[in-house]
């Protein structure tokens, strides 16, 4: 393990678990902790000025996802997402969002469905600059707000624990991002519908998008 992870400075209300948790997801995502990197508790623990039990916690959480591979006596260490894995990955992250996205409709206030059409224009218009990164992240913001606009505590616990192995496994993964930079009027449709609470449309249209209907 080569990279250096800043000291952990808690701040009122955050849970030290979720904190470690969070620096090592993040330092996964940055590329910091390169896929193939071994985690060593106490090493990590050192760094982050923690004990070993928060750091062992955050590994296994990071594993169930994915993220991190064990080999008992052998190793850990940050796993690389294969084809199929990220494919898998894609799927189950245009029906979810499709479901996601039909329950909010029905449920969101006024203020919640206005912060998820400020983020369907932010998607918007990172397709319309061809970016596909920003396409990627832009979305990323729309569907946690999406998720959160569900009310549903399920939903909103799942994507908690699962958004860091979506976001590393289709991040910078071509098929992905390419799809929604070539449909820029689908974006702007997808947007108009949800500004609408047309749930059956912006669930058909999530799913046309990335290739799963």
């Amino acid at each position: 393990m080569s990279a250096t992870l800043p000291p952990i400075r808690l701040e009122g209300g955050t849970i030290l678990s979720d904190e470690v948790h969070a620096r090592i997801g993040a330092a996964i995502l940055d590329g910091s902790l390169p896929a193939g990197a071994r985690l060593r508790d106490v090493q990590l623990a050192e760094q982050l000025g923690v004990s070993r039990t928060p750091v062992r916690e955050a590994l296994q959480r990071l594993e169930r996802f994915g993220l991190v591979e064990v080999a008992v006596g052998r190793y850990t260490r940050v796993s690389e997402p294969t084809e199929q894995l990220r494919a898998d990955t894609g799927e189950f992250t245009a029906y979810f969002m499709g479901n996601a996205l039909r329950i909010a409709l029905r449920r969101a206030s006024d203020a919640e469905l206005a912060r998820v059409v400020e983020a369907a224009d932010a998607v918007v218009a990172a397709v319309r600059s061809g970016d596909g990164l920003s396409v990627f992240e832009a979305s990323t913001v729309m569907f946690e707000r999406v998720t959160k606009s569900t009310g549903n505590v399920v939903f909103i616990s799942f994507i908690r624990e699962a958004a860091l192995a979506i976001q590393r496994n289709l991040r910078g993964w071509r098929p992905f991002m390419a799809r929604p930079v070539t449909r820029a009027e689908g974006y702007q449709n997808l947007r108009d519908r949800i500004a609408a609470r047309d749930a059956d449309e912006a669930e058909r249209l999530i799913r046309r998008l990335y290739g799963v209907d």
